[in-house]
């Protein structure tokens, strides 16, 4: 665990120790760093390089690291335990709005990202002797996916308009973001795994997370009513 938090506190301090002309290159192309970290027994650091234009997207993505996936049911991340120590020590997740190909994401070959792939190259930074792993995702495709249409049908007439329906629809696009990533980091981990296989998991993941927070929505939903009820009478 001591290991994991000096990874993190490296990473972060290489993201902070960027030469000034990196820096206000970086700010001129508005590309951006997000540092997160998933919060498992590896504490895997993840940053999401992104377009400035695209910051609230990669602030939601940080959410679902760090908290969505504490409040997923726990056989749920118990089947990502293994695939979580697998993967590389640092992963850069690429954020884009589309793919061409229509893809969701991928798993990268290597390191495309010039900020890390600069480094590594000229025998710069070491994060602690860690590999660095890349994927990519793309937010808007994310965004109009429906892995499970029906059910999200039955959620939305269940929930009443404005802010519950609002919060709910938030909390749903981070699981699609979170269940994308973890798609893509399994593939980083086991690239020889079927993608049938790496999808049936990743979407169950979905399913089941959804499910457990609809659940909850609706018990503290009904718990604040007879509350309320209770008090009338």
């Amino acid at each position: 665990m001591e290991g994991t938090r000096q990874l993190f506190a490296t990473v972060e301090r290489f993201l902070r120790s960027l030469p000034t002309r990196r820096r206000y290159l970086d700010w001129l192309r508005g590309r951006r760093y997000l540092l997160a970290k998933l919060p498992t027994k590896q504490e895997t650091p993840l940053v999401v390089a992104h377009s400035v234009r695209d910051s609230a997207v990669a602030a939601e993505i940080r959410l679902a690291l760090e908290h969505d996936w504490l409040e997923a049911p726990p056989d749920c991340r118990k089947v990502y335990e293994d695939i979580l120590a697998a993967t590389p020590g640092v992963v850069v997740v690429q954020l884009r709005r589309d793919n061409i190909c229509g893809c969701l994401g991928h798993r990268h070959m290597g390191v495309s990202e010039r900020l890390f792939s600069e480094h590594f190259n000229n025998g710069g930074f070491d994060f602690r002797g860690q590999q660095v792993g890349e994927v990519d995702i793309a937010h808007q495709r994310i965004a109009a996916w429906e892995p499970w249409p029906l059910a999200n049908m039955a959620f939305d007439s269940r929930f009443v308009a404005g802010s519950r329906l609002d919060d709910f629809r938030r909390r749903q696009f981070r699981l699609r973001l979170l269940s994308v990533v973890l798609h893509e980091t399994n593939h980083l981990a086991r690239p020889s795994e079927p993608e049938s296989e790496v999808h049936a998991r990743s979407t169950n993941f979905y399913r089941e997370a959804l499910a457990s927070y609809f659940d909850s929505s609706f018990d503290t939903l009904s718990f604040t009513l007879d509350r309320s009820h209770s008090r009338l009478g």
